[in-house]
């Protein structure tokens, strides 16, 4: 009995210890590359002085230079290509997303940590595959986020070097005028670049853990597919569910306060476009800068949105493979019955036909391969009627159709209806907008 104990013991002891391994962060872990890049953008706040110069800079490149370039390079004396009259919109508009995305960023790693924040001490009780297809995505967010960064940044480097370029008579300066502009120049270019960085950087890191969600769901969806047990089926399922309330519930105010601003932003960039003074003289040497602010945050937002919607439709669509899987081993389970009949009969009520998959198969070369394990119209070989009963069977597939997962903000469900109504509200305060401003004309 003793023996039983220790070795008891033992097995609770080294299974505590396999899971502290996944949540104590190391210097050679997964993450290192990600907080190297971190530190380097001022992001890190694991220390005092750390902590200390992330929001000197913050403070530095969203306040200071941005109010600065308003107030005293604006240049109002300067000539029609020189002139900014929407310099006031983009840099509050990038300054006010820029602001959340730090706040919000800094609160998730000083409360969570950062391998808490993005799940890599909830990895261990995964399988072998998701863990390496989540570090290989983890891997490839740094990639992701240069995709959005880099071009808005040489294009906002080409529009500057112009401006201060083609106008430096014209630009306030102090003392040497090249040696002025130069740092002034410098000094936006770094504020624009650290901006949108803090802005993209919370948008991927959303989109990891998205990301994460969906490899767990693909890899939950393989339980239909094997002879399973219902009380697993459901385990797994309600910690899916935990980890996706846990998400909706860090990122809820993010969503709801990025889409607000955003389009607090577009409507101010629409409102003083479309003004008698701005339609004078509407180029693209004033409105390059606008243009370049919306795409940006509007693709910020869009990769939230359609982060959270495609996660949420994965997940819905568990309901539709779990009644598939139920109905496949129903029919299944009749035929088995029918099987002490005639052979020659029960071949006539065969579930699955001999040229069904095969059909099923044809059909799958002339999809744009948008089909996965867990949204598809593929038959589901029937496993589940040998060891699980109907009854069974019956309260799993109502217990998906009324819990349905997904990403919520503040119980709005973010899927396509919800982005679809999200679209018409937006359009109609377009159209109302347009209607009052061009109605003054």
């Amino acid at each position: 009995m003793e023996d039983d104990d220790d070795n008891r013991d033992a097995l609770l002891s080294n299974r505590s210890n396999k899971k502290f391994m996944r949540c104590v962060s190391h210097a050679q872990d997964e993450l290192q590359s990600f907080r190297s890049y971190l530190r380097w953008m001022c992001v890190d706040q694991s220390s005092a002085w750390t902590a200390c110069l992330s929001w000197s800079m913050f403070v530095l490149f969203t306040v200071v230079v941005p109010a600065a370039s308003h107030f005293l390079i604006a240049c109002a004396s300067c000539d029609s290509k020189h002139a900014r009259p929407y310099d006031p919109v983009v840099q509050l508009s990038l300054s006010a997303v820029a602001t959340l995305s730090f706040v919000c960023l800094s609160n998730f790693v000083r409360r969570y940590g950062l391998r808490r924040f993005l799940f890599f001490d909830k990895l261990w009780d995964d399988s072998e595959t998701v863990r390496k297809r989540y570090t290989e995505q983890l891997n490839r967010s740094l990639k992701i986020l240069s995709i959005f960064v880099v071009p808005c940044f040489l294009a906002e480097s080409a529009y500057k070097i112009w401006w201060y370029a083609s106008g430096a008579s014209q630009i306030p300066f102090l003392g040497n005028v090249v040696v002025s502009d130069f740092v002034a120049c410098v000094m936006e270019l770094c504020s624009w670049l650290y901006r949108t960085t803090i802005i993209f950087l919370v948008c991927v890191l959303f989109r990891l853990i998205c990301h994460l969600q969906i490899l767990r769901l693909q890899d939950f969806a393989t339980v239909f597919h094997v002879d399973s047990d219902v009380g697993s089926i459901l385990a797994e399922h309600l910690r899916i569910r935990r980890h996706l309330r846990i998400i909706s519930h860090r990122f809820r105010a993010f969503i709801l306060c990025a889409l607000i601003l955003v389009t607090c932003s577009q409507f101010a960039s629409l409102l003083t476009s479309t003004t008698i003074k701005s339609r004078v003289d509407f180029n693209l040497f004033k409105t390059g800068e606008l243009t370049l602010c919306s795409m940006t945050l509007l693709a910020a937002i869009l990769i939230l949105l359609r982060s959270a919607t495609k996660i949420t439709h994965k997940a819905q669509a568990i309901t539709c493979l779990a009644s598939k899987w139920h109905i496949c081993a129903t029919l299944d389970s009749f035929d088995a019955v029918d099987g002490e009949t005639p052979t020659a009969d029960a071949t006539t009520h065969q579930a699955f036909p001999a040229g069904a998959e095969v059909e099923s198969g044809d059909d799958d070369n002339d999809e744009d391969g948008e089909e996965d394990d867990v949204d598809n119209t593929k038959f589901i070989p029937a496993y589940a009627y040998s060891t699980i009963s109907f009854q069974k069977r019956q309260a799993l597939v109502t217990y998906f159709e009324n819990n349905r997962a997904g990403i919520t903000v503040f119980g709005f469900t973010l899927d396509r209806s919800t982005i679809h109504s999200i679209f018409g509200l937006e359009l109609a305060l377009v159209l109302w907008l347009l209607g009052k401003t061009i109605s003054a004309l």
